[in-house]
């Protein structure tokens, strides 16, 4: 038997006002809605954490964790914080546990109460948030009846799904949960449309866990037609100069739009619960302001790692984070503003992640995966599978140090010939070269003048299609239209379209693993 004293810090506590109806009580103990039976704990080398709430006449609090073959570790934490309705707040770490379970843990109380957890798991937590494509349900997927009745050949993938619920102030424990901590079987994975569970958040779990081999604890907490804002602290805002914003009115599809009211109810709870990293599907409702999502979308996963690690030093600072790049809407391939530039800010402006503003983030190309005829409407493309698999693949290289091919073809080098009115991309691809599936989407911007702000004004009408290429394993050259003859080349854009192509006939790809290459421009004059 081993006893480990905690000291310990909860400095995010020292601001509670109220605590929240607790899902698991008994007598002086009780625990936040999300520490339930089946759930996931993170694994080593992290710690997990464990945290509740006692009375004020508690003084030492011991949790045990108990394996299948009855061997006890027991951990012991003073109660360090006494707040209102005569409680007072807990928490310990657990020693590093190896992946696996079934483990159960008791907590106890000094004077005698106690609470059990049962089935519990070690293993990775990951986080999946966003608007209406995480909130998009499995059912709703295309071969969702088939994922929905093989996901019971999975009992080592749980699935938590928050309330949607919004809040004025910060919450410490959900005000309402959707459903509990389940074990995933066609019940708990396939509910229906629009409830439990996430296609895109089950995908990139069932599709970890088929590499990895341990469990995965998924939480979904989502709401569709939401913005960033809604999802970002304070502080977070700040950063962008993102003033409050005062608005308690909906949107009329029901969507909160106050600032932080999903940040306060749907993630602040989860800070001092240990996890691996996050994903994230959202941008449609920012397609209004997509260079403000140039600022807000790195500001909020920096805020995110920092108040998840300042809570509970076990979360990394740094943990990965991993977003969909926005897929096609509208079947209008003449749409050049909105989506095309929320793409471009989602990569912060380098095209790719990670990047020096972006570290440790991944990200799954979608812009060519439009389903126009999708009964859920446009916005919402069926084929949730490939946005996974993609998304898992860049996950593994950036979170867990996979070496493979992970993204799409990216320009290494562009060379302008004034000479022979050509330019020639090369694509520095390593493993693999790159297949050319169609001729479009290259565009030149060209101007009497040097001024490349001219690029950005959509109503100059100074972007012009390349109607004419040519390519090797590793170049594509293409030609200058005609229209920009005695015109200076300003710059080189790819796929800037809401819609730039047919479904995977986006113009290129990866031979190795068909990645497609994600939309860029490029600025041809120093």
């Amino acid at each position: 038997m081993k006893i480990l004293t905690v000291c310990v810090i909860f400095p995010l506590f020292t601001c509670i006002k109220a605590f929240s109806d607790t899902k698991k009580a008994n007598g002086t103990l009780s625990l936040p809605s999300y520490f339930d039976d089946h759930m996931v704990l993170q694994k080593a080398p992290a710690y997990a954490s464990i945290w509740g709430y006692s009375t004020i006449d508690d003084d030492v609090i011991v949790v045990s964790l108990l394996d299948m073959g009855g061997k006890v570790v027991r951990f012991t934490a003073t109660v360090v914080y006494m707040g209102p309705e005569n409680k007072a707040v807990w928490k310990v770490f657990l020693e590093a546990v190896k992946a696996g379970g079934p483990y159960s843990v008791v907590i106890e109380s000094d004077h005698g109460s106690t609470l059990t957890i049962n089935d519990v798991m070690f293993g990775d937590v990951w986080v999946c948030s966003g608007q209406s494509n995480m909130q998009f349900t499995l059912p709703m997927a295309f071969n969702g009846s088939k994922e929905v009745a093989e996901s019971a050949e999975y009992p080592n993938i749980r699935l938590f799904t928050a309330s949607l619920k919004t809040a004025d102030t910060p919450q410490y424990d959900f005000i309402s949960v959707e459903e509990t901590w389940s074990v995933a079987s066609p019940s708990n994975v396939g509910n229906g449309n629009w409830t439990y569970f996430s296609a895109v958040c089950w995908l990139y779990g069932k599709y970890l866990y088929q590499k990895l081999n341990y469990p995965i604890g998924l939480v979904a907490s989502d709401w569709g037609g939401t913005a960033i804002e809604v999802w970002s602290s304070p502080d977070a805002l700040k950063k962008c100069q993102i003033k409050d914003s005062t608005t308690t009115k909906p949107d009329l599809n029901g969507a909160p739009t106050a600032h932080s009211v999903l940040w306060n109810a749907m993630i602040h709870p989860f800070l001092n619960y240990t996890i691996y990293g996050t994903i994230w599907y959202q941008g449609e409702s920012n397609s209004g302001n997509p260079l403000g999502y140039n600022c807000s979308f790195p500001a909020m996963i920096d805020d995110w790692r920092l108040k998840f690690s300042e809570s509970n030093p076990q979360t990394s600072g740094s943990f990965p984070f991993g977003f969909v790049q926005l897929a096609p809407r509208l079947n209008d391939s003449s749409i050049s503003t909105g989506y095309p530039d929320i793409r471009w800010s989602q990569t912060a402006g380098y095209g790719t992640v990670p990047n020096p503003r972006m570290k440790d983030v991944f990200m799954a190309v979608a812009m060519d995966l439009p389903d126009f005829t999708s009964p859920f409407h446009s916005v919402h493309p069926r084929d949730k599978e490939t946005v996974a698999s993609r998304l898992t693949l860049s996950g593994l290289v950036v979170a867990y140090g996979e070496v493979e091919k992970f993204q799409g073809p990216y320009p290494s080098d562009v060379k302008f010939s004034p000479e022979n009115k050509q330019l020639t991309i090369t694509y520095d691809m390593g493993l693999t070269n790159i297949e050319v599936r169609s001729a479009n989407g290259f565009e030149f911007c060209c101007s009497s003048s040097q001024d490349k702000a001219v690029c950005d004004q959509p109503s100059l009408n100074s972007w012009f299609p390349v109607t004419t290429l040519t390519s090797t394993p590793t170049t594509i050259t293409l030609d200058v239209p005609a229209s920009c003859t005695n015109q200076h080349i300003l710059m080189i854009r790819y796929a800037w379209r809401e819609s730039p192509c047919p479904y995977k006939q986006c113009a290129v790809y990866s031979v190795v693993n068909e990645l497609p290459g994600p939309p860029f421009k490029i600025s041809l004059i120093v």
